[in-house]
């Protein structure tokens, strides 16, 4: 394995990606867009110094499928797989399964020429938050101090949630990590009063009017992840909460501004964009994805686009 303290080789496919973008027509950012594509050949295709947000949330090289089953339940006394209220019996009916694998051999290689792009089509006060867990986020911090400069590097967010089983062998895993970089680590946008506030966890010690105003968040987040049964479920494996996402674009974006996410899964970013007046702009190769997104955005009119095959393209997108 290379030391990740030198650059990566960048491969022929990797350079036909880019060189694919290059060469064909432009896209435009300044609308809202989702595109279903290899995120490095529309990277290619967008203008320099265009996005004053990029967020991204790459797969986490967890090695295993990433994998969401949605699931209804109907009541069938006879025949009723659970137990629900009033001991009344349902059945599990499998609606559909979305999915997608998550394990590269070259990992740093992976995301090496895309971050490169992420920084190019930023604006000059514009930040990158680079969203990964625990398996890879010390190599992450590496490349990405080589890539924008250490001295870019502005906070290490924890995302911290209290979900799902633990471990009886080690401490349970329950955060994940969030990478703050600065293109111009002494311009950047940082709209502090547009913070949301959380509650004092000692409100009686801060006094009735702090307590009444609420504190801002310290770089640790305590915030629930998507809740199986929720509203805000989308069925996409691995969904960020929109809360999370609409904290960022607030703080780190002005009203108008294009914000980007080249992993956009099932579109959260778009979404909390979207609902505060920015222009989202969105990338995934994962035909799933695409249509999550297709139908979460839908009431918000985006430019649909496809960079695939014909034979692969849906039927109501745009060709480019």
């Amino acid at each position: 394995m290379r030391s990740v303290l030198t650059p990566c080789p960048v491969s022929e496919t990797v350079n036909r990606r880019a060189r694919a973008g290059e060469s064909k027509r432009p896209l435009d950012p300044t609308a809202d867009t989702i595109v279903l594509g290899d995120n490095l050949e529309a990277l290619a295709r967008l203008p320099d110094g265009t996005f004053s947000l990029v967020y991204i949330d790459p797969p986490f090289n967890t090695g295993r499928q990433q994998t969401r089953v949605s699931i209804q339940t109907v009541r069938d006394e006879e025949n009723g797989d659970r137990i629900g209220f009033g001991g009344n019996r349902y059945r599990t009916e499998t609606l559909g399964v979305k999915a997608y694998p998550d394990l590269h051999d070259d990992y740093l290689g992976f995301l090496e020429p895309v971050l490169r792009e992420a920084r190019r089509v930023l604006t000059p006060d514009g930040s990158l938050f680079f969203h990964i867990d625990f398996r890879e986020a010390h190599y992450c911090k590496v490349l990405l101090d080589e890539l924008f400069g250490r001295d870019s590097f502005m906070n290490e967010i924890i995302w911290a949630y209290d979900y799902g089983g633990r471990s009886k062998r080690k401490w349970p895993a329950k955060h994940d990590t969030i990478f703050w970089y600065a293109k111009n680590p002494n311009q950047y946008l940082f709209n502090y009063d547009d913070i949301d506030r959380i509650p004092y966890m000692a409100p009686g010690l801060a006094g009735p009017e702090k307590a009444a105003r609420g504190k801002t968040p310290t770089d640790v987040w305590w915030m629930t992840i998507v809740s199986p049964t929720g509203k805000e479920k989308t069925g996409y494996p691995t969904q960020k909460p929109l809360a999370l996402l609409k904290r960022i674009v607030s703080v780190h974006s002005n009203p108008g501004d294009c914000v980007l996410d080249f992993f956009a899964g099932s579109g959260t970013t778009g979404e909390a964009a979207a609902k505060l007046g920015r222009t989202f702009f969105l990338i995934d190769n994962n035909e799933d994805a695409f249509e999550v997104m297709r139908g979460r955005l839908a009431g918000f009119s985006p430019l649909v686009i496809s960079l695939t095959d014909r034979d692969r393209r849906p039927a109501d997108s745009v060709r480019w």
